[in-house]
Order: C-alpha cells, then sequence, then structure tokens
C-alpha cells in the first residue's frame, strides 16, 4: 500500500539482501500487477537459474500469440499434444510416495529388485504385491531414487496411478506419457497417434525401437497397476517378451491382481515385524516430544501382530494419533480407543471424530463433512478457492486449519494444487461415516459440483478445471443430453483436446451415441453458428483456433475429407485477421498440409508446407525450432515420395537447429547433467586413475557430443578410454563402450575409416567378453553393419546381419516379430546386392512369424506381401507378383476402414522395407533408408 518506509520492512530488506540466494521484488502499485510482477520473476528463475535459458531467449518479440509459451510439447514433439498438470501429478505423486524417512526394513526387498535388473533376458515383469498400506508405494520410490543415484545410464520411467477413475488411471494416457519420456530420451522426433487403441497397440514396437537407442538398461514401474480401468485390456504388451534390455516392474493389492498376471515372478511385502513397528510408533512420537512407558509399548507391541494391525499405514496412523494427544492428554485412554480398530479403515474413522471432536461448532463440523464429500466425488479432487467458493461461508482460517489437521493425519494431500484422498482408505471411510444412504448421497454432492462448473461456463470462463471435471460429472450421472450440450461447448472440448485428453473426449461422445461423422458435422455446426456471434479482431482469433482444433481432431480421428474444410477456414481468418505472413498462418499451413500428407495428395502439401516454411523463417529467424518442424514434415514428405537425397538434406539442416536450440535453451536432457558434471571437473583434473573417474569422463564426452561440441567430446572420450586401458585392461568391457563412443563420434565427422577400426575393436571386445544375447554387443553390431552399408561393403554387412538374427533368436525365441524384423533388414541387404533367391526364404519365413503373431491382416504382413510381390514380379512371376500384391493391397483396405480412413505410414517399424511405386506401374524400385 506504498507504506515501505517502516522500520519492520526495511530491517526486513536489510535481512534479505544478505541472503544470496534471495529475489527481492520491489513494487508499489496494485496488487493485480504486483502478482503479475512476482509471476514474471518466478518465472525467470526457473528458465535462467534452473533450466539455464538465456536471457535474450526469454525477451524475444512478441508474435501475437500467447499460447505459445504453454505449448513447448509442439516444438519437441512434433504435433503431439501433452498436459503439463498431468507431468506435474506424476513428480507430486513421486516425491509424496518418498516422503517417509522410515523404510520399514527395505534392503531385503531392494536386493530383490536389484537382482530383477540384472537378470539375463528375457524376463517377465516383476509383481511387486502386498494389502492396501502396506508400503509398496514407498518401496518403490525410494529403490528409485537408488537407481537413480547409483545407475546413471539407467533410464527410469514411472507412473504412480492414483484413484480408480482419476486422470491418472487412464491407459491410454498412461502409455502416452511413457512413450514420450522414451522419444525424449532418446532425442527422436516422430510423429505419434492419438487414437487410444492404435497408441496401445503401437507402444511396444515404439519400445523396441527406441530400446534400442539406449545404451543402459531402461526400466519401467507402474505403481497400483490394478487400479487402471480394465487393466489387462489395456496392458497386454506386458505379456509380450520384452526388448533385453527393458525391465518392468508393476505393485498391485493382493486382492485385485487381475489373474493371468499371478504367474510373474512376485515380490510380496510381509507385514512389519515388531522391530519396525517400534521404530515407526517412536520416529511420531519423538517429533511430539512423547515418551512412552514400557508397559505401554508392550501394549502396542501385542496389538500390531495380526497382517492388518502391522501394516506400514495402518502403524503409520497410530503413532500420528498417539502424538496428537500430546503431553497434556491421556496416551492410555487413545490407545485404548486404538486397540478397539482391528484395520485401518476403522482407524481412519477414529481420526476423524478425534478432529471432529477438536471443531468449536456444529457449524465447523458440517463443513469438514462437505469437504470430504466434495473431494471424494470429484474426477480429480478440489482446490482450496473452489470450496470456498462453493461454500461462502466457509472462511479462509477455518479451511486452513481443516486442512492442515487432514493432510498432517494422512487423509488428505495436494496434487497439481488440488486436495484429493491421500490413500484409498480413507475414501473408504468417509463413505462409510458419511454416505451410508448410498448413491443418493453421492449423487447430490456430484449435483453440487456440476451445477458450480455449469455457473463457471455461464461466465465463459472454460478453464481446465471445468473441462476435467463437468463432463466427466455428466458421465458419471448418466445424464446423455447434458453430457451432450457440453461436449457442444467448443472451448470445454478444444481444452481437453489440446490438452491431449483425445480418449477421454472420445468415451464420452462414444456414451452420447454418436459416431465419428455425426460428430465431426455437429461440431462444424456449432462452429458455423458460434461464428456468427464473433465481432472484433479478437474474437476472431479466437474463432480460427477454434476451427484449427477441430480440424486436427477431425484429422487424428481419420475424418480427413471432414478436416479440410474447418483447417481451410481458420487458414482464411488468420489472413485476413492477423496477416498473410504471421506465424499463426504457418500453423494452419503446416496442420492444412498434414491432411494432404495423409490423403496422398503429395504436390498440395508440398506447396503449403513450403509457405509454412518460408513464414517461419521470417518470423523467428532460421535457426528457430518451428523452422526445424517445417523442415521435418518436408523431409517426411520427400521420403514418402521416395526422394530420399532431398529428405536426408533438410533432415540434417532441421538436427543442426534442433541441437544449437537445445544449446541455447539449456535442454533438461543435456545441459543440465553438463552443469552438474563440470563441477567434477577440476577433481577429475587432479584426481587418480579411478573406474569411477573413467565414467565419468566418458560421461561428459557424451554430453559434449550431445551438444555438438566434438572436439571436446572426443578430448574426454580418449582420456576416458586411457584411463579405462591403464586401469582395467585393454580388454574390458568398459573400454569397449569408450571406443564404441568414440568410433560413433568419428562417425559423426564422416571419418569413416576410423570409425569402422573403432567399432571392430569394440566388438571384438564384447563378442569375447559379453553374452551372445547382451544388449551391448547387438548396439554394436547394428552400427558397424549400418557403417559397412554406408561404405558399400555390403559383403562384410551380410554376417553381421545375419548376428543380429542370431542375437534377436537367442533374446526372444525364433518366433517373436523381432526376428521378422532383423530377417527383412538381411533380405534388403540381399536384395541390394542383387541376390534375390537368398532374400526370398528370408521374406517367407518374416511372413509366417508376422502372421502367427498378429494374424492375417496386420499391417506388418500387408508391407512383407509387398516385398514378396516384387520379388516375384522381378523374377518374372507375374501371376504370383499380383496375388501377392493384391492380399497387400485387401489389408490396406482392411486398415483404412477400421481405422476410419486414417492410413498408416508405411515408414513403420517393421525394419528395411520397399514397396511398388503404383499398383499400375511397371518400375520397380528399392527403398533403402534405415528404418
Amino acid at each position: 500500500d506504498g507504506r515501505d518506509s517502516s522500520v519492520s520492512v526495511q530491517q526486513f530488506i536489510e535481512q534479505i539482501s544478505y541472503v544470496s540466494k534471495a529475489k527481492m521484488i520491489d513494487h508499489i502499485g496494485g496488487v493485480e500487477e504486483g502478482a503479475y510482477e512476482i509471476y514474471n520473476c518466478v518465472e525467470k528463475i526457473i528458465k535462467q537459474d534452473i533450466l539455464g535459458c538465456e536471457a535474450t531467449e526469454l525477451e524475444g518479440k512478441d508474435l501475437g500469440n500467447k499460447e505459445e509459451s504453454t505449448a513447448p510439447e509442439e516444438v519437441v514433439f512434433g504435433d503431439v499434444l501433452w498436459d503439463a498438470h498431468d507431468e506435474q501429478e506424476q513428480m507430486e505423486a513421486f516425491q509424496q510416495a518418498s516422503s517417509s524417512t522410515c523404510e520399514l526394513g527395505f534392503e531385503k526387498y531392494f536386493e530383490r529388485l536389484n537382482d530383477l535388473v540384472a537378470a539375463p533376458a528375457p524376463i517377465p515383469p516383476l509383481l511387486v504385491s502386498g494389502g492396501p498400506g502396506s508400503g509398496k508405494s514407498l518401496l518403490l520410490s525410494k529403490w528409485i531414487q537408488l537407481q537413480q543415484k547409483h545407475s546413471p545410464n539407467a533410464l527410469i520411467l514411472y507412473h504412480f496411478v492414483g484413484r480408480p477413475m482419476s486422470t491418472s488411471s487412464e491407459s491410454a494416457l498412461i502409455i502416452k506419457r511413457l512413450t514420450l519420456k522414451l522419444m525424449q530420451h532418446s532425442w527422436l522426433v516422430s510423429p505419434l497417434t492419438l487414437d487410444p487403441a492404435k497408441l496401445l497397440e503401437e507402444f511396444p514396437r515404439w519400445l523396441e525401437k527406441l530400446s534400442a537407442r539406449h545404451q543402459g538398461s531402461i526400466i519401467i514401474i507402474i505403481d497400483s497397476i490394478d487400479q487402471i480401468q480394465q487393466a489387462e485390456k489395456h496392458m497386454k504388451w506386458l505379456i509380450d517378451p520384452l526388448p533385453v534390455n527393458v525391465r518392468v516392474i508393476v505393485s498391485v493389492n493382493v486382492e485385485t491382481c487381475p489373474q493371468a498376471w499371478r504367474l510373474w515372478p512376485t515380490l510380496h511385502l510381509d507385514p512389519l515385524n515388531s522391530k519396525d513397528v517400534k521404530s515407526l510408533i517412536s520416529a511420531e512420537c519423538n517429533s511430539a516430544n512423547i515418551k512412552l512407558t514400557k508397559e505401554q509399548e508392550k501394549k502396542l507391541e501385542r496389538h500390531c501382530r495380526s497382517a492388518t494391525t502391522c501394516n506400514a499405514l495402518y502403524v503409520t496412523l497410530l503413532g500420528k494419533t498417539i502424538a496428537c494427544v500430546g503431553n497434556t492428554g491421556n496416551v492410555d485412554e487413545t490407545l485404548q480407543q486404538c486397540f478397539q480398530c482391528q484395520d485401518t479403515v476403522s482407524l481412519y474413522r477414529l481420526v476423524l471424530r478425534s478432529i471432529q471432536g477438536s471443531l468449536q461448532s456444529d457449524k465447523e463440523k458440517g463443513l469438514l463433512r462437505e469437504i470430504l464429500c466434495v473431494i471424494g466425488v470429484s474426477h480429480n479432487g478440489v482446490s482450496e478457492s473452489e470450496l470456498m467458493e462453493l461454500y461462502p461461508e466457509l472462511s479462509s482460517a477455518v479451511l486452513a486449519s481443516l486442512v492442515h489437521s487432514l493432510h498432517k493425519m494422512c487423509l488428505l494431500t495436494y496434487g497439481c494444487g488440488l486436495l484429493k484422498f491421500q490413500h484409498l482408505q480413507a475414501w473408504d471411510m468417509v463413505k462409510l461415516e458419511y454416505m451410508e444412504e448410498g448413491e443418493n448421497v453421492i449423487s447430490a454432492y456430484r449435483q453440487k459440483l456440476v451445477e458450480y462448473f455449469t455457473m463457471q461456463l455461464s461466465r465463459d470462463r472454460v478453464t481446465w478445471r471445468s473441462a476435467d471435471e463437468l463432463p466427466w460429472l455428466f458421465q458419471q450421472q448418466g445424464d446423455k443430453q447434458k453430457l451432450h450440450k457440453c461436449l457442444l461447448n467448443l472451448f470445454v472440448s478444444q481444452n481437453l483436446y489440446k490438452r491431449g485428453h483425445f480418449a477421454e473426449l472420445l468415451s464420452y461422445w462414444q456414451l452420447v451415441g454418436k459416431d465419428k461423422s455425426s460428430m465431426a458435422a455437429e461440431y462444424f455446426d456449432s462452429l458455423k453458428e458460434y461464428e456468427k456471434s464473433c465481432e472484433g479482431e479478437e474474437s476472431m482469433i479466437c474463432l480460427a483456433d477454434l476451427y484449427e482444433t477441430l480440424g486436427r481432431f477431425l484429422k487424428d480421428l481419420g475424418l480427413l475429407s471432414q478436416a479440410v474444410a474447418p483447417l481451410q477456414r481458420s487458414l482464411e481468418i488468420r489472413e485476413t485477421a492477423l496477416d498473410p505472413d504471421h506465424p499463426r498462418v504457418a500453423q494452419s499451413l503446416h496442420q492444412l498440409a498434414g491432411v494432404y500428407v495423409q490423403w496422398k495428395k503429395f504436390g498440395n502439401a508440398e506447396q503449403l508446407y513450403k509457405q509454412a516454411l518460408e513464414i517461419s523463417e521470417n518470423a523467428y529467424g532460421a535457426e528457430h525450432p518451428r523452422v526445424a518442424r517445417e523442415l521435418d514434415a518436408l523431409a517426411t514428405l520427400y521420403q514418402k515420395q521416395n526422394k530420399y537425397e532431398q529428405a536426408e538434406q533438410l533432415r540434417k539442416k532441421s538436427f543442426k537447429i534442433r541441437q544449437k536450440s537445445a544449446r541455447r535453451k539449456g535442454s533438461l536432457c543435456g545441459f543440465a547433467l553438463l552443469r552438474q558434471r563440470a563441477l567434477q571437473l577440476e577433481e577429475l583434473t587432479l584426481g587418480k586413475d579411478t573406474p569411477d573417474n573413467a565414467r565419468t569422463l566418458n560421461e561428459l564426452g557424451v554430453l559434449y557430443y550431445l551438444q555438438n561440441n566434438l572436439e571436446t567430446a572426443e578430448l574426454f572420450l580418449k582420456r576416458s578410454l586411457e584411463m579405462r586401458e591403464r586401469v582395467l585392461g585393454p580388454d574390458h568391457p568398459d573400454c569397449a563402450q569408450s571406443l564404441n563412443n568414440l568410433a560413433a563420434l568419428c562417425n559423426e565427422k564422416k571419418h569413416y575409416e576410423k570409425a569402422e577400426e573403432l567399432y571392430e575393436k569394440a566388438l571384438d571386445i564384447r563378442r569375447r567378453a559379453l553374452a551372445p544375447d547382451h544388449p551391448s554387443l547387438a548396439y554394436t553390431v547394428k552400427h558397424l553393419a549400418v557403417l559397412y552399408k554406408r561404405m558399400g561393403k555390403l559383403d562384410k554387412a551380410v554376417p553381421l546381419y545375419e548376428l543380429a538374427v542370431e542375437i534377436r533368436q537367442k533374446s526372444f525365441g525364433p518366433k517373436h516379430p523381432s526376428v521378422a524384423t532383423a530377417l527383412v533388414n538381411l533380405a534388403v541387404l540381399y536384395c541390394q546386392m542383387k541376390k534375390q533367391v537368398e532374400a526370398l526364404p528370408l521374406y517367407e519365413r518374416a511372413l509366417k512369424i508376422y502372421e502367427d503373431s498378429f494374424g492375417h491382416i496386420h499391417p506388418r504382413v500387408g508391407e512383407t506381401l509387398k516385398n514378396l510381390a516384387v520379388l516375384s514380379y522381378e523374377g518374372g512371376d507375374f501371376e504370383k507378383a499380383a496375388e501377392l500384391y493384391k492380399r497387400a493391397m485387401e489389408i490396406k483396405e482392411a486398415e483404412t476402414l477400421l481405422i476410419g480412413g486414417k492410413a498408416t505410414s508405411r515408414h513403420s517399424s517393421s525394419g528395411d522395407t520397399f514397396s511398388l511405386k503404383s499398383a499400375l506401374s511397371p518400375n520397380i524400385f528399392l527403398e533403402h533408408g534405415q528404418r
């Protein structure tokens, strides 16, 4: 309020000035301006101090697109849409799970988990089982922390599933998140389907493809996997053989574990022993300065002997209940009450009644009930501000006090700023305590939320919260009419789609009983109606965004002909309302071109992509990630047209831009690790020769390589190799790793002869030191084979491609699809050498494996039939070629019908392929591109 000259304020400012990390914002003026200034300051701290972005990056010119900063995923992952809230929720879930300082004798379990990672492939997922509240999440989160510390080369992907029916339990979102994480760590930019069914089907291929790019192991951990809706159906990939360097750990409750998974190796969490029970209760009591008598300790020990009373959550809750009594209360009386509770739910009920007893009035007790019930019936939780709007009589002081008590006693927790139940048993207790009448009470509370979020919509306030809650609430109430009306609110659907909740949006439409085409028609009609009320530049820009979202949604559904009209309208509006050279126009051109690519109208697509590229270069400069995106799109288009040389040039140009961008912006993958390692440089320079120092030098070399600083990378990699040879001996597998990395660097510098020599040395060491199916051996074999192929040394490449087949057979068995992929790669090599006779049986064997694995109408079967058709044609057997090609086309047509006209790219993960240029053309040629 301008009164900053008081003595206390001046003293406070002086104190702050001595704290080096403190940031002070000096502001006199309105509250909103002050809040905005603070927000900007915090954003700069995050970007500059934490992510290492350059200051100039933060002060770029405003191009009129206020949403650019909220959609970084378009820069990193092409057109993949992702929700920052979903990612934040996972980070918070992990932090919450690992927050306990008591490890409850987990060491024996850690050893078992470590054995799983070290065990030779193939190995099925490991099942971590136990009753509710037995400590599964705590065990996994603590083990993840240990792995991150001791195994820096392991890539650990985790997902903590929350309450059933919450966003965190949606299978399509989980699989998409895991795929994006894999892509992020492998620096891969590639189109990813949004169709839920295809996403689940393609995940094993992504896992196989991306695991091959990662030198270390990949560990996937899914906590509470049995809470996923239809887990057995949507997590089918778990029962397939996993890639050799991939390990999967999932946790389940004993009672709800799917029957088919019970055969997997299982790590069962035993109830706590008396020592762990005592230490857990003592820790809670010590925090409150309470000392238990020997007699009280004996009573507790006798009580905590059954499976339900020596459960980790039960004992934690018991300790907190005793601690809450304090030195002033009667501990013996509290213990007597606790001993009446034989399970966690009944103990939670005692805790709740204790909190109720501490409240001063019936009004506060009523508010406590309202808060817990309304949180319980919501989709993902409720925020404090929403609670205060729902209940105007609720003061901030009372709310703060209630939330503090409920949080302290493990009833509630925070996730993305929303209050939700910390454990399922807490919600079970609330239902027993307050909702004995069942569905009628639940329905009444849901109706209260419906009215609240409907009121938000009537004020044109469509936030991520109303889009998350309102359609879901209508779905739970079974009110199809209101759900239908809600979905036709274009801003609600746009919000869900733009945040990647594609599967959720589709499920709502399916409940309403509309097929894809009628849904598209209704959206378009609603938009045309909305357009009549749009006046002024701002509302027209908003309208263009809605048209673009609809077009992209329809494109993702495979409704290509219906997608063109809204995308064309979006383009027209932007050209008129903004400027023909505005970056948003480039965005419209890019999206429209994407439809034409899927439609096989390559000429139209090329023209649009080139226009988008020109606008982006003029608006952002030639080295911006948006320019890289347009170059990638054009390269993909040229590859589809078999213009490989042009495609390769554009990809190289795009890759250089992305590397520079990563260096400039402080990519999390590169710079954060680089900064961390740079602190060790002086120690390394002065330190002794040790395997650890050699490993760190190798990692530094890799990081500099990722930043395209090849000279510095070479220096560190050579030092690492020399140190390893001195300490470990020249035939140690670690030396092979350094040789392999130096070979990759020489390959990048186009020093192919030197790269060949280094790869051959690495291969020789790994062949002698490692198992025949080891992933590191497979990695060197693959890269040396590709190098031989590039150098035209096809005769040398053949035995390595044959070895790749052998390795996959040993890893997965002779009938696994990845073996078929290796067979196809070898067959393509033979075709390049004009050895069609040798290629034929390989294709036939691959076809048999694909048919047995996927059925007779799978896209991989179609691709292999097409390749066999080419061989038959070249061999003069035109009748057989026509028959095979006809079968291939039937599969293609069936696939197109199945997914609503959305044809898949033939550049799948099924290995190197080649195809007919068209059904009518006699010109046969090969695609030699490495898939």
